[in-house]
């Protein structure tokens, strides 16, 4: 399962230098709107330092980590749902992300060009009114095919009245991912496999911040209520920005002088993973050791199928054993005669810190 994230915001607030900083991809980051025209992606590694641990556990030199794709989208700017500012063709590439990862400026800089307001809530409704009415246009073309297609099946009525439902909520200019009761409905996975809507997919809010603001737990606190209950993060881009040239000692000791456990990239993957509802199990071996990411409550066989279709298919058992248990034993014979190596079946859900083997027959 990959995982993509899409960077999305007004021009000028540092979604290039964030993605630079996250990707180490170079894109350009020019004071002037526009400056992305074509998204720009980069594949990311998940930081996982139990691949380091278990690499040395069975004397590899191969690690594959988990990874995630960035995908930097040209700023959107109000009317982008007309057409504005290349608009169209800016929403298109939002389709294809797992998530988005919503940049908003919360700084002041005389000498980078604003574009929205000096309030951070007024620049997310710009936004988030684009996306929805990007959203309603899709509806508005699809209801009245829906609508027609019912009368001659009656079994389409629920999903008339639903995307009915879900017109009047975009009308609004709400975004659908705030309806906690619209995203528990037995339709919402038809929904989004029918139409791709925007607002239906989870956003994560980064507050682009000057570096006092890092450790001003006030004005942090104020900026996350105006997107409550929706996660919220803080990051510094420029900050980011000098991280990624150096290495992990200095980088953790640059983190520390500002009060800062976590670099940007590993708060946007960690909350990425909450938010969509994702973990990583592992498997390990001579040849090499890697992590690979599935859905929170998938089952054996269909952790299996996310390394090959076959495994799914053939699955036969799986033997499992807990990564902090293997690591304390020592090594696989030991955990073994510990007793801590079981075989799980086609109902075992996995579980992240799982160290895997599966027993297929294709």
């Amino acid at each position: 399962m990959a995982l993509s994230i899409g960077i999305v915001g007004l021009p000028n607030v540092g979604k290039s230098t964030l993605f630079n900083a996250l990707t180490d991809a170079g894109a350009l980051v020019a004071n002037y709107p526009f400056a992305t025209i074509e998204p720009n992606t980069g594949i990311v590694p998940i930081p996982d330092p139990r691949l380091h641990k278990l690499a040395e556990l069975y004397k590899t030199q191969k690690i594959v980590p988990a990874t995630v794709q960035f995908v930097d989208i040209a700023g959107l700017v109000a009317g982008a749902s007309k057409g504005e500012g290349l608009g169209n063709q800016f929403l298109a590439h939002i389709r294809s992300v797992n998530a988005i990862c919503h940049v908003v400026r919360a700084f002041a800089d005389s000498d980078v060009t604003r574009t929205g307001s000096s309030d951070p809530r007024n620049d997310i409704d710009i936004i988030n009114t684009e996306l929805a009415l990007a959203d309603l246009q899709t509806v508005d073309r699809r209801l009245p095919q829906l609508q027609k297609e019912a009368k001659a099946d009656q079994k389409l009525k629920p999903q008339v009245d639903f995307l009915e439902k879900i017109r009047d909520i975009l009308d609004t200019g709400k975004p659908l991912f705030t309806e906690v009761e619209v995203a528990s409905h037995e339709l919402w996975g038809w929904l989004q496999k029918e139409l791709q809507l925007l607002t239906a997919k989870r956003v994560i809010y980064v507050f682009n911040v000057d570096e006092a603001a890092l450790s001003d737990e006030a004005k942090k606190a104020e900026l996350a209520k105006t997107v409550a209950p929706t996660q919220a993060l803080f990051v510094c881009a420029k900050l980011e920005s000098e991280l990624s040239g150096l290495d992990e000692p200095d980088r953790v000791e640059l983190l520390e002088s500002y009060g800062q456990k976590e670099s940007g990239l590993t708060q946007v993957i960690h909350t990425a993973y909450e938010t969509l509802g994702l973990q990583s199990y592992l498997t390990a071996g001579e040849k090499e050791v890697r992590a690979w990411t599935i859905a929170t409550g998938a089952t054996a066989p269909q952790a299996a199928g996310v390394i090959h279709g076959d495994f799914e298919r053939g699955f036969i058992a799986a033997q499992v054993v807990n990564y902090n248990d293997l690591i304390t034993a020592g090594s696989e014979i030991a955990a073994r005669a510990a007793g801590k190596i079981r075989t799980e079946g086609k109902t075992y859900v996995m579980q992240s810190d799982d160290v895997v083997e599966f027993r297929f027959n294709v």
